[in-house]
């Protein structure tokens, strides 16, 4: 899965949370784009996942990542997008069936609600597991 470009966006309060991604999927060998913030100085996390609808409109990237507080205000402003599919997870289950039935292509955490183990979790495997199509197929394309 290391060819993929993962894109990461988050708001003031998800920079750290930002930071320990960007190290872990640097390290595994895939090509970051870091759409910001990078500091913890206030800012609107809609700016944000408007960045992130760009890259993924632009084919800059194959799928996000955006963090803000509780993954709530962010995952909101992104799913305003055709481009976006973003799933709020909490665990990695939830992340797994966000690929597996909704094809999400954004997976959107809350730096505040959970901790980095936790989160390293979803982000592994929403970028491990494969869209499972079928009956589901139908559905996701409902959505665009």
């Amino acid at each position: 899965m290391a060819e993929l470009t993962v894109a990461l966006a988050s708001d003031h309060a998800g920079v750290e949370l930002k930071e320990i991604f960007r190290e872990e999927l640097t390290s595994k060998g895939f090509k970051v784009l870091d759409l910001g913030t990078n500091s913890k100085d206030s800012v609107d996390y809609p700016d944000f996942a408007d960045k992130m609808a760009s890259t993924l409109e632009n084919a800059q990237a194959d799928r996000g990542i955006l963090i803000c507080g509780t993954g709530i205000g962010i995952s909101i402003a992104a799913n305003r997008h055709k481009s976006v599919r973003a799933a709020l997870c909490h665990n990695s289950t939830d992340a797994k069936f966000s690929r597996l039935h909704n094809d999400a292509n954004v997976l959107a955490l809350g730096a505040r609600t959970m901790g980095p183990e936790v989160a390293l979790d979803c982000l592994k495997v929403f970028l491990e597991t494969e869209f499972e199509g079928g009956r589901h197929a139908a559905r996701v394309a409902k959505m665009s």
